[in-house]
């Protein structure tokens, strides 16, 4: 079967361009890589609320970036990555390899995602050794895990209702943590939330097990100023800045973080823009 021809629509030619565009940014095409085909039998339904918020770009990696930093001020987190990972030289393909985490697991069919649950699983059996104090750490520790889940699932929801949907109803908003749970307590996460009360209450919880440090300041410095491969630097600070006014202000202060101030507006309604742009460009509606 041949492909369609080229569309001499100059628009469509645009829209293409910027759906290539951001495919290349978040698949890694000189390995092959392609984007996950949404699956009619995935772990979810097609327009439930887990697959409406992950399916759009922008508000993902805001609440990517704020997840992040999140997750950085729990020690045992934060050692595992220090100690198993090499971000510091390749924070990029960290990155592009949690999105397509993200992608495969809400998007993919029910089999790849288990697959891709089980790879991470296995990951996390092979993680662990000491913090600096001695104390012991695991990857597959169930509290650790429920702080990386809580911390996900809070930025991305936030970053959502910020930038793309402040009138979603509430019951969809349970509706999406009761969903992603399904993913949290298949990788062994303990306390996982159903619900926006719960995850206020756990999230109030694990934030005893925060502590600031230096390590943790490096890499927010590092996850602020990472400069993805095809993203212009500017695109980078205007997300950065975004997460950084969605942190509560407790994570800011360990971080050593400013909340950006009246200089922030043009950054936010860029990333607005951006936003709108791209769900022209993948034919989503951000209403139901």
């Amino acid at each position: 079967m041949q492909p369609p021809p080229p569309s001499t629509d100059p628009i469509e030619r645009l829209r293409l361009a910027l759906v290539g565009k951001v495919r290349g940014v978040f698949n890694d095409v000189n390995a092959g890589e392609q984007p996950v085909p949404p699956s009619d039998d995935a772990l979810f339904e097609r327009d439930s609320p887990i697959r409406m918020v992950h399916a759009d770009v922008v508000s993902m990696m805001v609440g990517g970036i704020r997840g992040l930093l999140l997750q950085m001020l729990h020690p045992h987190a934060l050692q595992g990555v220090l100690d198993h990972s090499n971000f510091r030289s390749d924070m990029h393909g960290r990155l592009r390899r949690t999105a397509k985490f993200i992608a495969v697991t809400s998007f993919g069919h029910r089999d790849e995602a288990m697959k891709a649950i089980d790879r991470v699983n296995r990951i996390h059996a092979a993680v662990g050794g000491t913090l600096p104090d001695g104390t012991p750490y695991s990857a597959s520790d169930p509290r650790v895990l429920a702080w990386v889940h809580v911390a996900e699932a809070t930025s991305f929801l936030a970053a959502y209702l910020r930038h793309v949907r402040p009138t979603m109803p509430g019951h969809e908003q349970d509706e999406y943590y009761r969903q992603f749970a399904v993913i949290a307590r298949a990788l062994g996460a303990d306390p996982v939330p159903l619900d926006r009360r719960e995850a206020e209450t756990i999230f109030r919880d694990l934030r005893r097990d925060l502590h600031p440090s230096p390590q943790a300041r490096e890499v927010a410095n590092l996850v602020l100023n990472q400069r993805p491969e095809g993203a212009p630097p500017a695109v980078q600070a205007m997300l950065g800045s975004e997460a950084m006014a969605l942190l509560p202000s407790f994570a800011r202060a360990m971080l050593g973080l400013e909340k950006p101030g009246l200089t922030a507006l043009p950054a936010r309604a860029a990333t607005w823009g951006m936003g709108k742009t791209l769900r022209w460009a993948f034919r989503q509606n951000s209403q139901r």
